[in-house]
């Protein structure tokens, strides 16, 4: 896993996993049972640490970094 992942906790990488296959925030919370509050948290947290300021960047920057990790390895 590169950088860009390691930056994330391990729930904020459940939603982003979630986030990326187009689930929205009610979805995502219902399917890890935790708030849409929370999940927005979880959002927010990771445009800060992803120096995104969009859901769409956030996704986009995401499947880049995946399709990036799985060509080095």
């Amino acid at each position: 896993m590169n950088d860009f992942f390691n930056k994330f906790t391990q729930r904020e990488r459940e939603v982003l996993d979630l986030l990326v296959e187009g689930y929205s925030n009610p979805e995502i919370a219902e399917m890890l049972n935790i708030t849409i509050h929370t999940v927005k948290a979880h959002i927010s947290s990771m445009y800060e640490k992803a120096g995104v300021y969009s859901r769409v960047s956030l996704a986009v920057r995401a499947c880049r970094e995946q399709m990036a990790n799985k060509i080095i390895n």
